[in-house]
């Protein structure tokens, strides 16, 4: 255990009282709660339709097959992002192309994306990393101009917006984790989100086994081969009663924020990622640019404050250099320095002043 451990998920009394109901209830799997947890999020976003699955993963490939998107077609996905950006394009049959990105703000490197762009490309999986919102004035350029679907990994995005509209309302559909490490949580879990009402109710039959609208379970027709990717009633009511939260919760993380960007203004040997313009972040993550990050790293470890590396360059992964159905675009300069210098801070709800300093301090005192 870290005497400043990186996020603490926000359990309160009422929410275990939530809980508790749902296990009095004996009401276990899918139903009211989790309808209500996914209206909570699509009213939240702004979008028409929200739909809660088993993760951001399974929530990714959903979107894919929703979208026709198989064998044959390729998808441009960037090379600085957790694995499971890629592997669902695979998971359906697709060539997933890799390529930078933006050393600056560590999102998908624009020109890169329509570089990459062939005959074959159907459609493009950007992500919003650690809360950074997506450029969509560029996205929606290349979207139009080449006839893309847009997506959107936005796993650490809840919260976020790019000129006034939510993260969730952006992309054509759009997906959320809500692991533990997100502030807003379900244990696992993620929630899909859209405006086409089409998509929805193909990924909703596709998620209950490919079953159909029905009045009742004896006149249930099943109109496709699909799996199950359910949220159960319990670990929705886990993200109902913290979407209570949702706004006070963004409030502080971007308080906390603030004091971390105002006391390393000008701090030596570190940097700080760019945030999209016209963008809100939602800070999800909290991440610096420092040299010898592993050095550092297991230094503040040593001390008591429990860092982590921003995430992984794929190209670096066996699994996606080594692939017949991955091609690696570019010399990922970009990505390479993201995955040598990123840092992420601690950052959580109840985090003091205090323990900011104690971060800072600590940090400076390695380099």
């Amino acid at each position: 255990m870290y005497e400043i451990p990186l996020i603490k998920p926000v359990i309160t009394a009422a929410l275990k009282e939530r809980v508790t109901q749902v296990l009095d209830s004996g009401y276990l799997t899918e139903g009211p709660v989790t309808r209500e947890f996914e209206q909570r999020i699509a009213g939240f976003c702004g979008a028409a339709r929200c739909l809660a699955v088993t993760s951001c993963t399974t929530g990714l490939e959903l979107a894919l097959r929703a979208l026709g998107i198989g064998p044959g077609h390729e998808v441009i996905v960037p090379d600085y992002t957790y694995p499971a950006t890629a592997s669902v394009v695979n998971i359906v049959g697709a060539t997933a192309v890799i390529v930078d990105v933006d050393p600056d703000t560590m999102l998908m490197d624009s020109d890169a994306l329509e570089a990459a762009v062939t005959e074959r490309t159907r459609a493009v999986i950007p992500v919003s990393l650690f809360g950074n919102p997506l450029d969509w004035k560029r996205l929606n350029e290349i979207r139009q101009r080449h006839g893309l679907y847009m997506v959107e990994d936005a796993a650490c995005a809840l919260g976020s917006s790019f000129d006034g509209i939510m993260t969730g309302a952006l992309a054509d559909i759009s997906i959320f984790s809500h692991h533990p490490r997100k502030f807003i949580t379900t244990g696992e879990g993620g929630t899909v989100t859209t405006n086409n009402t089409e998509w929805a109710e193909w990924m909703h039959s596709y998620k209950h086994f490919g079953m159909g609208a029905a009045t009742s379970r004896a006149g249930s027709q099943f109109s496709r081969i699909g799996t199950n990717y359910k949220m159960s009633n319990l670990l929705a009511a886990v993200g109902l009663e913290q979407m209570g939260m949702v706004n006070d919760l963004l409030a502080e993380r971007r308080k906390l924020a603030d004091v971390y960007r105002e006391k390393l203004d000008g701090a030596d040997g570190i940097s700080l990622p760019a945030i999209t313009p016209d963008g809100e972040h939602s800070w999800q993550t909290f991440c610096v640019f420092v040299p010898e990050r592993d050095r550092v790293m297991a230094d503040m470890r040593a001390a008591g404050i429990e860092v982590q590396i921003g995430t992984f360059s794929l190209h670096m992964h066996e699994a996606f250099a080594d692939n017949p159905l991955c091609r690696i675009e570019g010399d990922m300069s970009g990505s390479i320095r993201a995955y040598n210098e990123a840092l992420a801070l601690p950052l959580y709800h109840g985090m003091t002043e205090a323990e900011q300093d104690k971060v800072l301090e600590t940090l400076k005192k390695v380099l």
